[in-house]
């Protein structure tokens, strides 16, 4: 497909406009709740919403499960250049593929949430979590049961990561 003048339109009238503004919600959203967090939470705070679902405030000086938060602070800096790198591709290919919906939805829901966590990562050092889900049966696998605390942030990229892989099967299946 030709790139129209400005390269965000592609023939057939696709423009990577409307993804763009999807990754915006995400973010505003994650940093709107993750102030609200900071703003009314102390550290180690915990409020009981559910008998399976508290609202904690949480940092993460690690990636996904604390991975090497306590490495010493390099990581703040490699996690940083990891998020926007990501963010640098999926630009590229929203530009190139706007017209495939599913696609680029998943990509503008990981652009949000990858956004969002870099921008805390360069504010405070760390990642704010907030959400925290425990049940019984996971005792065996985590701490008291308690999945790792996580935030909206978090729920785009991993949303975005499942609707990538839905994208592929379907697209494998129609290519047979």
């Amino acid at each position: 497909m030709a790139r129209a003048a400005g390269g965000s339109r592609r023939a057939g009238g696709a423009s990577m406009w409307p993804w763009l503004a999807w990754a915006l919600v995400i973010f505003l959203a994650d940093q709107f709740t993750k102030t609200l967090i900071l703003g009314y939470y102390r550290l180690g705070d915990a409020t009981p919403v559910t008998g399976f679902f508290n609202i904690v405030r949480a940092h993460n000086t690690g990636a996904a499960f604390s991975l090497l938060a306590d490495a010493g602070g390099w990581q703040r800096w490699l996690f940083t250049g990891i998020g926007l790198a990501a963010a640098a591709f999926i630009l590229w290919q929203l530009r190139q593929h706007p017209e495939q919906r599913l696609f680029a939805f998943s990509l503008s829901s990981i652009l949000g949430g990858a956004v969002g966590n870099v921008v805390d990562r360069l504010q405070h050092g760390y990642v704010v979590d907030f959400l925290d889900f425990h049940w019984p049966f996971l005792s065996g696998i985590f701490y008291r049961g308690h999945f790792p605390s996580f935030n909206l942030a978090d729920v785009g990229i991993t949303v975005g990561a499942a609707c990538l892989i839905l994208d592929e099967l379907l697209r494998v299946r129609r290519a047979r």
